[in-house]
């Protein structure tokens, strides 16, 4: 019996996700194919010139918006903002800083320390029960 060796290939929307693109920006030859992963890697460690763009001025997915303002993805959508934004768009937010957004960055600040106050937490626990030889899982 002879194996093959097949190539593994992704939807353009699972490749755009992992590029941190806005799939519908894309090139209508990367949104109409498939995607080896050799391929994704070449785009990740080589990528051309509509990728290179893309990544600088958006339009950008709600992720990396999300990401760019220091809000959650429900974050976003609690002010209104449901589409992919450009980074012009981001900065103009960023400079007009509405109300929604100061409450937003401020509930993600609140989170992040949470998120770090009960990581610190588990980590004392931790290297008490080690020092305790208590072997308890």
């Amino acid at each position: 019996m002879t194996s093959h060796q097949t190539t593994q290939t992704m939807k353009p929307a699972t490749a755009a996700k992992k590029l941190g693109v806005y799939l519908e920006a894309t090139p209508a030859e990367f949104r109409e194919g498939v995607v080896s992963r050799a391929e994704l890697s070449a785009l990740q460690t080589d990528p051309p010139q509509w990728l290179r763009d893309l990544r600088r001025d958006g339009p950008h997915p709600r992720p990396v918006v999300a990401s760019k303002l220091g809000v959650s993805i429900s974050g976003l959508a609690r002010g209104g903002v449901t589409e992919a934004l450009t980074t012009e768009q981001i900065e103009a937010l960023k400079a007009e800083d509405p109300e929604w957004l100061r409450r937003e960055r401020a509930t993600q600040a609140d989170v992040r320390k949470e998120t770090a106050r009960v990581k610190e937490k588990k980590a004392e626990q931790a290297a008490r029960a080690e020092g305790s030889g208590d072997a308890r899982s």
